[in-house]
């Protein structure tokens, strides 16, 4: 089990030796101190690996993330898990703004609150934030699921596509095209699964969120709707 200190090893070196690993082996237990927040810390990954992260991270930690556990016992600067393709990513404190930028695949999971611009322009991934999320997340958000368990700010959904939304809390409002939805057994289902995905099981109703989605106005240029653009 590899254990990079930060503070005598160059972060360069520690992104290299991750992506140079072979797709059998055995080094699968990474464990990186002294972070400091340093940006891009363990970006690029395409290995079935897991990396612990002792401490806070500045920009884009886990981008670009193929397969691999990334979790940060920390804060997370802007970007985390920034254009993530599959694997889970977990924040055990708060995440700055852009959480889950264009992510197109995998989990990021995070335990208190994250920034604004949260999800925005995702692709496929699935978000659950435990804590609250900031104005104008998953603006142009195009699939995947946002799961908040707390309130969420102002234009929530703004351009929205087909991703779906769900918040236990309040919202402060809606962006242009997004509407509320009728919450019906298919996606209290899905919301169930992101709770369990979360190790959330049992502990959340998910019959407590609403559902958000796209109203499907702005698909196609309207000059009814030359306003709202």
């Amino acid at each position: 089990m590899p254990t990079i200190d930060l503070r005598t090893s160059a972060l360069r070196d520690l992104n290299r030796a991750l992506h140079a690993l072979a797709p059998d082996t055995d080094e699968t237990r990474w464990i990186v101190v002294n972070p400091e927040g340093r940006h891009a810390v363990a970006v690029g990954l395409d290995a079935a690996v897991s990396v612990e992260i002792e401490g806070h991270v500045g920009y884009y930690c886990a981008g670009m993330n193929k397969r691999a556990s990334v979790v940060v016992n920390g804060n997370a600067g802007v970007g985390v898990a920034e254009n993530m393709m599959s694997g889970f990513v977990h924040v055990r404190g708060d995440a700055s703004q852009a959480a889950g930028a264009t992510a197109h695949g995998g989990m990021l999971l995070i335990d208190g609150n994250a920034g604004a611009r949260c999800g925005i322009s995702m692709k496929g991934v699935d978000i659950l934030v435990k804590g609250a999320i900031g104005h104008m997340s998953a603006f142009m958000a195009q699939a995947g699921t946002l799961t908040v368990l707390g309130d969420a700010g102002e234009a929530l959904g703004d351009s929205l596509y087909e991703a779906r939304l769900y918040v236990r809390g309040s919202v402060a409002s809606l962006g242009a095209d997004c509407i509320e939805k009728a919450m019906r057994d298919a996606h209290r289902q899905e919301v169930f699964a992101r709770l369990t995905a979360a190790g959330l099981a049992g502990e959340v109703d998910p019959g407590e969120f609403r559902r958000y989605g796209s109203a499907r106005s702005l698909y196609h240029f309207h000059v009814d709707n030359a306003g709202a653009y």
